[in-house]
């Protein structure tokens, strides 16, 4: 087998990290020199894994995990402009230009990028390398039938859903191309025509590999370059943890994890646990790294801990209360646990509208009481169709995972196989 020089852009956004590193890990296993172009606080996690890290330097990066590094204000209805802003656009000259001295120094047979990191395929394209955007979460490119990316919504059922989609879809383009001059001015830097629209950049990429499940997703008929390959279920952060063990007792296990990033999550924590109280389970809290455990006090049934191997408590869970993160929910349901999703921005509207359509959890807005919380609990627990479900969905992600679709597809790409290639917007 050809080894090849593979080039990873990647960021520090908490859920993407694992299976961007999970898709490197692979790589190098099957003998790819990989280097993970990221901030600095990822160095050693790509280090772990196999791979050579080299830092942004112009592009925003993180050198300490605090809430006071984190530079993208993705919370509360401006959410989306502090992504595009702070990340996917506005910096897009930063970006290229990072990606693009790293191409020059020692050039790849293919770049690939986290979704999001759209001065990354600019940098690219101008250099011509071919790219592959790797989706670590549902798909977010435009797919006919599909309701638009952003807003939660399930699939439509008549035509006053249909509009109120469309409608949606062309806000939606509408809000990235106010970012439109900063694309612009990045790909006039890499030498570069102008775009009529942002999402038009997402012509460039060879492949875009979706890091998901077909049987979990909404799913229409694809354009060639979107491949569904199957989550990444490495438990990469649990790995390196202590032993964990399950809490004494015969009652349900229910685990809580809610962002291990900071979303000011810290109130609802402390709701779900207060909702804990009044149940007979076994609750087990994961706070992860935003949440001391201390600020959060637990009655006898419930253990808080910052961290815990994910796959070990699944093997023991009953449910799963969560944030509807990409890689909780489908580790959850990869293990058959439904799940009482509590979303609370970024792509999280979008896991849990798929979590009720697939009919392996209940949605609960983050503002409920713990009675709400406590009820929804109690439902997935006492209704066998909810796991009956999960567990369907848990063999159909076995089927997915039986093989490593992401590498075979790059290997695939870096091996001539152009014959799929055709552009993603029209």
């Amino acid at each position: 087998m050809t080894h090849h020089k593979i080039l990873l852009a990647a960021w520090d956004g908490a859920g993407c990290v694992p299976p961007l590193l999970s898709v490197a890990r692979a790589l190098v296993e099957r003998g790819h020199d990989v280097r993970v172009i990221a901030d600095p606080v990822i160095a050693d996690a790509a280090r772990a894994v196999g791979a050579r890290h080299v830092s942004w330097t112009r592009a925003p990066h993180r050198t300490v995990r605090s809430r006071e590094s984190w530079f993208i204000d993705d919370l509360g209805p401006e959410g989306f402009a502090g992504m595009r802003d702070n990340l996917a656009v506005g910096p897009a000259a930063e970006f290229a230009a990072d990606v693009r001295a790293e191409i020059d120094r020692e050039r790849p047979d293919v770049v690939l990028a986290e979704t999001l990191l759209l001065g990354a395929l600019v940098a690219a394209e101008a250099a011509g390398v071919p790219s592959v955007l790797l989706n670590t979460t549902v798909n977010m490119a435009p797919v006919e039938g599909v309701p638009p990316f952003g807003a939660g919504l399930l699939p439509a059922r008549d035509d006053a859903d249909r509009l109120l989609h469309e409608q949606v879809a062309a806000a939606g383009a509408a809000a990235w191309d106010v970012a439109l001059p900063a694309l612009n001015r990045a790909r006039q830097q890499e030498g570069l025509e102008p775009l009529e629209h942002v999402l038009h950049q997402l012509m460039s990429p060879a492949r875009l590999l979706v890091l998901s499940s077909a049987a979990f997703d909404f799913t229409g008929p694809l354009p060639p370059p979107i491949r569904y390959v199957g989550p990444r279920l490495d438990d990469l952060e649990g790995g390196g943890l202590t032993a964990w063990e399950p809490p004494p007792g015969d009652d349900p296990l229910v685990l809580v994890s809610l962002s291990t990033e900071f979303q000011d999550q810290t109130a609802v924590l402390n709701r779900i646990v207060e909702a804990l109280g009044g149940v007979p389970v076994r609750g087990v809290v994961t706070t992860g790294r935003a949440v001391d455990p201390a600020d959060v006090p637990a009655p006898p049934n419930v253990q808080v801990v910052r961290l815990a191997p994910h796959r070990q408590v699944l093997a023991h869970a009953a449910a799963v209360v969560t944030h509807a993160g990409h890689g909780t929910t489908i580790k959850a349901l990869a293990s058959g646990v439904p799940l009482v999703c509590i979303p609370m921005g970024r792509d999280q509207p979008d896991v849990a509208a798929r979590v009720v359509h697939r009919g392996v959890g209940l949605r609960v807005d983050p503002s409920a009481g713990a009675n709400d919380i406590r009820q929804a609990i109690d439902e997935v627990l006492r209704v066998p169709a909810y796991r009956d479900r999960a567990q369907q969905l848990a063999a159909a992600i076995a089927v997915e995972t039986a093989q490593d679709l992401a590498v075979e597809e790059i290997e695939g790409l870096l091996a001539g196989d152009t014959s799929t290639l055709q552009p993603l917007v029209r």
